[in-house]
């Protein structure tokens, strides 16, 4: 996934949350904002999630190319790099709130300058993080004034992977391995401790990867190191940037891995697996859709 993200450490993550702790209290004001920048994608997404949109995001084109759904509006303005926003944009835009996940560099009191900032941490320690992003839509919903739609979400999210669990009552018996291309040589495969494996274990599917994860539930590994899943069916989620592609038809390697030669490789639309309730909604309804026809 080269779209110059860096994951970051635990140090760093929760270093980034306590500087947001450290912020004192601002009052909101009574009514709900409506004017909301999101500094990142995660936190556009699950704004939209709640049927707001937001005037402005960190990298907007990334965000139509990595994470693509829920659609932004046409309207939507580009802050800039994730890392650094536009903070000339950010005053000039006036927002009622200003909403991101911590941890690869923000920090509030950078924004709180603006508008009122809130946090999403979506990847708290010890916390599931399909289990915590019900928690954080619930208080989100809370705070945008729109608690009926986070409670629809809730309620449709668990619809949608019960649904899909039965769906796939009879498609249980092979293993999964689901990774994304990093580039021609490397994959982030998802594991513990991330999103995805949560609704893979609701859904009862194995995951055929049990190496070690980052706090982030994944493992960047050498493309080599899909032998050691045997014929798992893999799993991938697009975009395939067309190095990649190259790769798969040219490399002996690839061709010669034994879950490469057992299965046809699954792909899985275009989804952001650091997202929120809506990301596992529609990670469930495409893994079972694509594995029953499989």
């Amino acid at each position: 996934m080269s779209v110059g993200f860096q994951y970051p450490t635990r140090r760093a993550f929760l270093c980034g949350t306590g500087a947001f702790a450290a912020i004192p209290f601002r009052s909101f004001a009574s009514s709900p904002p409506r004017r909301v920048a999101c500094l990142e994608w995660t936190a556009a997404a699950m704004v939209m999630s709640l049927g707001l949109a937001p005037i402005a995001v960190g990298d907007l084109k990334g965000y139509t190319q990595w994470v693509d759904q829920p659609t932004l509006p046409d309207t939507t303005l580009d802050l800039g790099s994730r890392g650094e926003p536009s903070l000339e944009l950010l005053e000039e835009l006036d927002p009622d709130l200003i909403v991101a996940t911590y941890g690869y560099g923000l920090a509030a009191g950078d924004f709180e300058r603006f508008a009122p900032t809130y946090g999403l941490p979506l990847y708290a320690e010890k916390t599931a993080p399909y289990l915590q992003a019900g928690r954080e839509t619930q208080r989100l919903g809370e705070r945008l004034g729109r608690e009926r739609e986070a409670e629809t979400l809730l309620l449709r999210t668990e619809r949608t992977i019960d649904q899909s669990r039965m769906q796939l009552a009879d498609r249980k018996a092979t293993p999964l391995c689901l990774f994304t291309f990093f580039d021609d040589r490397h994959l982030r495969i998802y594991g513990t401790g991330s999103l995805l494996q949560d609704v893979m274990d609701r859904l009862d599917l194995r995951n055929a990867w049990n190496g070690e994860t980052s706090e982030w539930g994944i493992s960047t590994v050498g493309v080599e190191q899909l032998a050691t899943v045997g014929d798992a069916r893999l799993v991938c989620l697009e975009p395939i940037m067309p190095h990649a592609v190259r790769m798969m038809r040219r490399s002996s390697l690839w061709q010669n891995l034994p879950a490469v030669r057992a299965h046809p490789i699954t792909t899985i639309p275009t989804l952001w697996p650091f997202g929120g309730l809506d990301v596992a909604a529609r990670f469930a309804s495409l893994l079972a859709d694509k594995l029953v026809s499989a």
